[in-house]
C-alpha cells in the first residue's frame, strides 16, 4: 500500500494524510466489489505477501489457468 500512497503523492500532489486516506478508500471500494477470495488475496498482497495468489485468482476469474 505504501507504493500506492507514494504514487498518489507524486502524481496527484496529495500530502501524506490525504494520500493514505485516498488509498484506503480506493482499496476498500475495490475489495467490496470483488468476490471474497479475491478480496482476501488483495488484502494479503497489500500487507506484503506475494502477488502470485492475486494473479492466479484474477487469471482464473477471467478464464486463464494459473501456472
Amino acid at each position: 500500500m505504501n507504493e500506492l500512497i507514494e504514487q498518489l503523492k507524486s502524481r496527484v500532489g496529495l500530502d501524506d494524510d490525504k494520500a493514505r486516506s485516498a488509498a484506503q478508500t480506493a482499496i476498500e471500494f475495490i475489495k467490496n466489489r470483488l468476490p471474497a477470495p479475491i478480496a482476501s488475496q488483495i488484502e494479503s498482497a497489500l500487507s506484503g505477501s506475494s502477488m502470485q495468489g492475486v494473479e492466479g485468482a484474477l487469471g482464473s476469474m477471467f478464464g486463464k489457468k494459473s501456472a
